[in-house]
């Protein structure tokens, strides 16, 4: 994998290089601001195009204009995966070099949102087939690299993975960056806000906050965690780095063949013989450890009995297993040594497995060894 230290040269050729940096944390604990001077940054010391969408500037007011209600949860997800789209609808016209069309199914006041912070951050510019819902691209968009700072709370691990998909569906590098900052510093400044958030509602979040896990999940293996408000001159150069590597390794597009997953599901769940060997095998292993010392001829010819059923199996022209006797079927499905006759096995249905009401209507042992196969194999 290319470093940052080996991508520092801006000179490459080549097709351009994008990428997708979702800065997640705590409500108020300093991304917006944080994110602003990330790109101020990045535009004049690398020259590169930052275009920093922040959730809160373009969803909230859509919907508040709209409904005039704050959403749902399950409302939010449904925003957040159409800011996705249109994040996609974009990143579409980048990679293409064509414009950038909007999607038929939107929320115009979402959507308009989302334009404007585009228009304001010289990425499309305005021109008249707006009127046909086409935006051109401006130069500063496609003449280098270009980094979308995604900037949200992003406090389940499934929000950031719905980005990571995106960044793979297209293979654009991908990272992490998590504003950590005191559950008490984010109180005192969201009340110092106009429109504060409920104070319940950061405490919930703060319990609820799964931070990125390296060690846990490998697509978070580009993460970086910052302490907020201060950001030490070490923090920026770890930070800069991260930027560097996650464009120089984009993630690897995988084309998941749906065709070859479900052929191998029905292979695996017909596949009868491996299933009955390993149900036996389990129900051999758990009697064995259950049984007393005078039934170790019993259960060393159960386990015979079944190395013998599947190499027959196996064979070319498979014969039925040899039947178990009653009693060695009793041991498989958790009876206790009991009598040969029909009325003890009967009596014991109370204390055995469910399989053993079968068994008692079995009229010999070959029948016997069928009901057990079939519940073993199902």
């Amino acid at each position: 994998m290319k470093t940052g230290e080996d991508a520092r040269g801006e000179g490459s050729t080549g097709p351009q290089k994008l990428g997708l940096c979702v800065l997640c944390g705590l409500p108020a604990a300093g991304k917006s601001t944080f994110a602003r001077a990330l790109s101020h940054r990045l535009q004049q010391e690398r020259g590169w195009a930052v275009c920093v969408v922040a959730y809160d500037d373009v969803m909230p007011d859509a919907f508040l204009r709209e409904a005039s209600a704050r959403p749902l949860p399950s409302q939010w997800k449904l925003l957040r995966q159409e800011l996705l789209k249109y994040l996609e609808y974009f990143l579409m016209a980048v990679i293409n070099g064509c414009q950038m069309s909007a999607p038929p199914d939107r929320t115009e006041a979402m959507w308009e949102d989302f334009i404007t912070c585009l228009k304001d951050q010289n990425l499309i510019s305005s021109a008249a087939c707006e009127a046909q819902s086409c935006y051109l691209l401006t130069k500063t968009a496609v003449s280098g690299p270009l980094f979308l700072i995604l900037d949200d709370n992003f406090y389940y691990q499934s929000m950031r993975y719905e980005v990571y998909q995106l960044a793979r569906k297209y293979s654009l590098g991908f990272c992490q960056v998590f504003l950590d900052c005191s559950l008490e510093t984010c109180l005192q400044r969201n009340g110092q806000r106009p429109q504060a958030l409920p104070a319940e509602t950061i405490h919930l979040m703060e319990r609820k906050i799964e931070k990125p896990n390296p060690e846990k999940n490998a697509w978070e293996h580009n993460s970086l965690t910052i302490q907020s408000p201060a950001c030490s001159p070490e923090a920026s150069l770890k930070l800069t780095d991260l930027l560097l590597t996650a464009l120089e390794n984009p993630v690897k597009c995988v084309e998941d063949n749906v065709e070859q997953k479900e052929t191998d599901r029905i292979t695996c769940s017909t596949n009868i013989l491996h299933q009955a060997d390993q149900t036996l095998r389990r129900i051999v292993s758990q009697t064995m450890k259950e049984a007393k010392a005078s039934w170790e001829k019993h259960l060393y010819s159960i386990s015979r009995r079944r190395q013998c059923w599947c190499e027959q199996f196996k064979a070319p022209a498979p014969l039925f297993p040899p039947p178990l006797t009653r009693r060695e079927v009793i041991l498989l499905v958790g009876a206790s040594p009991i009598s040969n006759s029909d009325t003890a096995l009967e009596g014991q249905q109370g204390s055995v497995s469910p399989c053993l009401p079968l068994l008692s209507q079995a009229s010999d042992c070959q029948n016997l060894t069928c009901i057990l196969i079939t519940w073993g194999a199902y």
